[in-house]
């Protein structure tokens, strides 16, 4: 199975604070949601550009899509 990284992106001087704060609001969604999910986080890609991330497999997608609007997606690998 595919899986997907749903992105949110964060740009300013406070990006990697709301960024975090961003992951704490997906980690309660999949909480309340009583998902399978357990790969989060928060990348910084620049001074002023952080991201969080949540990622799925292709099948859970559309109805997470739909529900938090992530800015982006893309396939996820492991590097």
């Amino acid at each position: 199975m595919r899986k997907l990284k749903l992105i949110w992106d964060f740009h300013g001087p406070d990006a990697l604070k709301i960024a975090e704060h961003h992951e704490i609001h997906l980690k309660e969604y999949i909480k309340l949601e009583d998902l399978n999910i357990n790969l989060t986080g928060c990348e910084v890609l620049s001074n002023n550009h952080s991201i969080a991330f949540l990622v799925v497999d292709e099948d859970q997608m559309k109805p997470i899509r739909d529900a938090l609007k992530p800015h982006r997606g893309q396939i996820y690998s492991i590097a």
